[in-house]
């Protein structure tokens, strides 16, 4: 069964708020793109889309379900997810500064890591799955039968209005680091703002109930 129109248009309205709204993705690619330029925003924010497939596949396959019901399997997902958000952080806090400048190999290389990064930021989140499992079956219609297929459908689709925001947000933050990243100071500070960021986030998640 394929998504019908109805379907698709109440979905991707309720998707996109819930991607605009403020949140631990937002966040952290807004202050990436700001500190380090629009390249690395938009890269990290189609890692932290593309990494919803993840948490798709698991929907579909019904092992979301079987790890919300463990409370020791949310646990460690939530404590593994939370301190490599500190992780990353920590890395940012210890920056001397960046310029960013377009092109070179390093450039790429850094991009590689970064896009990397996001993936699997997002990834690891049991926030993630869980909303997953709780968003994703209320657009299903269970009268079509395929549910499976429903749902790797609607992941999809979440997944490509996410790259597209955030890649969005990622670019128009970069316009400001642009101007802010003259200087290397500007860019340790910038550096250890979203050093914060991360760590701040990382806490939150490890101590979130």
């Amino acid at each position: 069964m394929m998504l019908t129109p109805d379907q698709i248009v109440a979905f991707l309205a309720a998707a996109m708020l819930i991607t605009l709204s403020p949140g631990p993705d937002n966040l952290m690619v807004l202050s990436l793109g700001i500190a380090r330029g629009r390249r690395h925003g938009m890269v990290f924010g189609l890692g932290c889309a593309l990494g919803c497939l993840s948490h798709t596949l698991l929907a579909a396959a019904g092992i979301s379900a079987l790890l919300a019901a463990s409370a020791a399997a949310f646990l460690a997902l939530k404590l593994a997810g939370g301190l490599y958000l500190v992780w990353l952080g920590v890395q940012a806090l210890r920056s001397h500064g960046r310029q960013w400048q377009g092109g070179g190999q390093g450039q790429q290389d850094g991009l590689a890591a970064l896009f990397g990064k996001g993936l699997l930021a997002n990834a690891i989140n049991p926030k993630v799955v869980l909303f997953f499992l709780a968003f994703l079956p209320q657009f299903i219609v269970a009268d079509g039968g395929a549910i499976a297929w429903q749902t790797l459908q609607l992941g999809v689709l979440f997944t490509l209005q996410a790259a597209l925001l955030f890649g969005l947000l990622g670019y128009f933050s970069g316009y400001a680091g642009q101007w802010l990243m003259t200087t290397p100071r500007r860019s340790m500070w910038l550096d250890r703002i979203a050093g914060a960021v991360f760590v701040a986030l990382g806490l939150r998640l490890i101590f979130s109930r």
